[in-house]
């Protein structure tokens, strides 16, 4: 069923985010307007004013170089105004429009993504069936590996990676892993080993034998990366997190990414750790504690800091609602054997309700 989000107009969205622009200090930014420019210089770069100038400002030099704007972005145009929500935009290698956003926009983001999970949670069936159908495809198209790359991920919870952060700090997620990142155990089980964003160890194991045999196939592709496909001219290609963005974008019909995937399961995860909690907090001091406990539970399967999950991922209400001691009927009648949360559904179905809730409090 379509959410009320989905019904809003592309006009009514982008005065939505106008306001809350507005209250953050920024002002929205189309990237239509003038802005600097990037041409390569010797092995640098040098920037011009929108009329053509060289830039020799070091404020507004300083500025550009925080950016951190890939070298191998094509076509740059930079904002002129330190508070644009969008500060840069580049076509990557494959012509693909990428974006810089100013970090107060990225921290607005963040905290008002939480707000579509409800949303999400209702339309993950679609997504879930779509890649059914599509790990049936006979040939190893880009959809099929997507379908396959989506399915690990729901599985294993990896970040989805990008060339950016393997090139400059030689660390991996789902899309950029190497053949030698996968080692097989038996035929129902295989091992996954590398090294995650931040230098965080990533260790997972799969067992589940009909992905495990797709990712034998996908495997044999030429080429060292695990995930790739087969173009239509028959081209060995690799599988980048915008082919799976844009997979999920199509078939839920708004812009959700692998990123709202995790925080979906960061959040299932969380409900399936407090569930395992088998003694009632006795004080406050206590309940903190056994909360800490559950967010690193969650932060160890995602191979992310306890900081970064519990303000990024596990939605705050779930944290709150523990807190309040609102959560200890629904642990104590459910803890004594609490199943995995990949196949109980009693864990979405609690979290939907939590999503809820926690709409009619704003």
């Amino acid at each position: 069923m379509p959410s009320e989000t989905t019904n809003c107009s592309t006009a009514d969205k982008a005065i939505v985010v106008k306001q809350a622009l507005q209250e953050a200090g920024l002002r929205y930014i189309t990237c239509d307007g003038k802005g600097y420019s990037r041409v390569r210089r010797g092995s640098g770069f040098a920037y011009m004013d929108p009329q053509g100038r060289p830039l020799k400002n070091e404020k507004i030099l300083q500025r550009i170089q925080a950016l951190v704007i890939p070298p191998a972005w094509q076509d740059v145009w930079i904002c002129s105004l330190p508070n644009g929500h969008i500060q840069a935009t580049g076509l990557d290698a494959r012509g693909r429009k990428q974006y810089r956003y100013h970090p107060q926009w990225v921290a607005l983001r963040n905290k008002t993504k939480f707000n579509s999970l409800q949303a999400f949670g209702r339309r993950l069936p679609y997504l879930d069936r779509r890649i059914l159908r599509d790990l049936k495809r006979p040939e190893l198209s880009k959809t099929h590996v997507c379908a396959l790359a989506l399915a690990i991920m729901s599985k294993t919870y990896f970040r989805v990676g990008n060339d950016i952060y393997e090139k400059e700090n030689k660390s991996y997620g789902l899309t950029t892993l190497r053949n030698r990142h996968l080692k097989q155990i038996s035929s129902q089980k295989v091992f996954f080993k590398f090294v995650g964003k931040k230098g965080i160890q990533q260790q997972s194991y799969l067992r589940e034998k009909s992905l495990i045999n797709q990712l034998n196939k996908v495997k044999e592709i030429p080429g060292q990366r695990l995930f790739q496909y087969y173009d239509g001219n028959k081209r060995a290609t690799p599988l980048d997190s915008g082919d799976l963005n844009q997979y999920i974008k199509e078939v839920m019909g708004e812009d959700f990414t692998c990123k709202t995937l995790r925080t979906w399961y960061a959040s299932i995860l969380a409900l399936y750790y407090l569930r395992q909690i088998t003694t009632a907090p006795t004080n406050e001091k206590n309940r903190k504690h056994l909360l800490l406990t559950v967010i690193d539970a969650v932060a160890e399967q995602l191979g992310n800091t306890r900081a970064i999950t519990r303000s990024h991922y596990i939605h705050p209400y779930i944290l709150e609602t523990y807190l309040s001691g609102k959560l200890d009927s629904w642990i104590s009648r459910t803890n004594k054997r609490p199943l995995a949360p990949t196949s109980d559904s009693s864990y979405k179905r609690k979290l939907l309700q939590l999503l809820q809730d926690s709409t009619q409090l704003q």
